[in-house]
């Protein structure tokens, strides 16, 4: 299970961890081994990847189109891990596939609109209502992991207090209310060049669809969602039911907006591979709805 807590035990810290990315692609590995055409075989997939190859470094998705596992290894993931690896998902057959990637998950200390905590930053990505009627934002977890308070400008006094997080484990999100219970939060992204898109609804993602993300670091990037229900294993811990996209992102995208053009919340950035100069994307995201769901809050804000 992830952490998960109200914002009383949370204790302040300098930092908070940006977006965590992976170089380039590389060579993908399958094999023709026969396996039970059953519609359970993806969960007895993943099962057997977190007995046995749970290890950062990894990651793994479902396509629901075709039923197959999507597996991925960093270079980190080497010797008996690597062979474990290759063992655990030849055995399922047709069932999954293995791709190497070069580079290593790391994450960005670094520093949608940027928020800060300190000189760190990460990126907002929906304003919401809480179930008490309060203007509040979700972001990633992993952004206010030692943080309690965040600002709207770097080095401005605190602007919006944690009050709900969960990273990692079930999700990579938090809720922070505004500590001004009468700003204006509107329901909204904000594309840059006085683009903006209103968001209406928090929605589920589907394999296959465009979507388009914003962050603080490279700004709008779009991309399609390719697997869902995604395990990642960060060297900060194991987190489940993500998004897996090919959109690009990097340090300090972490906690922005993953959404449609139609105006749908679809999912938070939480991190991946590549990055949005040299290509190579593969980028999770923690689905809006489970988040709200958790928090017991609402897509919508005051408008301006």
């Amino acid at each position: 299970m992830g952490r998960h807590w109200k914002s009383r035990g949370i204790k302040p810290a300098a930092a908070v961890i940006g977006v965590l990315v992976v170089a380039a692609t590389a060579v993908t590995i399958t094999n023709t081994y026969a396996a039970p055409d059953d519609g359970d075989a993806p969960l007895a997939v993943t099962k057997a990847l977190r007995e046995k190859a749970a290890v950062p470094g990894t990651a793994w998705a479902v396509d629901p189109g075709t039923n197959k596992v999507l597996v991925t290894a960093d270079s980190t993931v080497t010797g008996q891990q690597w062979d474990t690896l290759v063992s655990t998902v030849d055995s399922f057959g047709g069932k999954a596939s293995l791709t190497r990637t070069s580079g290593v998950f790391r994450p960005f200390a670094e520093g949608g609109d940027a928020i800060f905590a300190g000189r760190s930053r990460c990126s907002l990505g929906f304003n919401v209502t809480t179930s008490d009627g309060r203007p509040a934002f979700l972001t990633a977890g992993h952004c206010v992991q030692n943080a309690r308070k965040m600002s709207l400008a770097a080095g401005a006094r605190p602007a919006a207090t944690v009050a709900e997080a969960t990273f990692p484990g079930d999700g990579d999100f938090a809720l922070l209310t505004y500590d001004n219970r009468n700003t204006k939060a509107p329901s909204e992204v904000d594309t840059g060049q006085g683009r903006k898109v209103r968001i209406v609804r928090a929605a589920d993602a589907r394999v296959g669809r465009q979507v388009s993300r914003m962050g603080s670091t490279t700004g709008l990037r779009t991309g399609r969602v390719t697997a869902l229900n995604a395990t990642v294993n960060y060297p900060e811990g194991t987190v489940t039911g993500l998004i897996q996209t090919t959109v690009c992102a990097e340090g300090g995208d972490s906690g922005g907006s993953l959404f449609s053009a139609n105006g749908d919340a679809i999912g938070l950035t939480s991190g991946g591979s590549g990055d949005c100069r040299g290509g190579g994307a593969v980028t999770f995201f923690q689905p809006v709805k489970a988040a709200l769901a958790a928090v017991g809050a609402r897509i919508g804000g005051q408008s301006n």
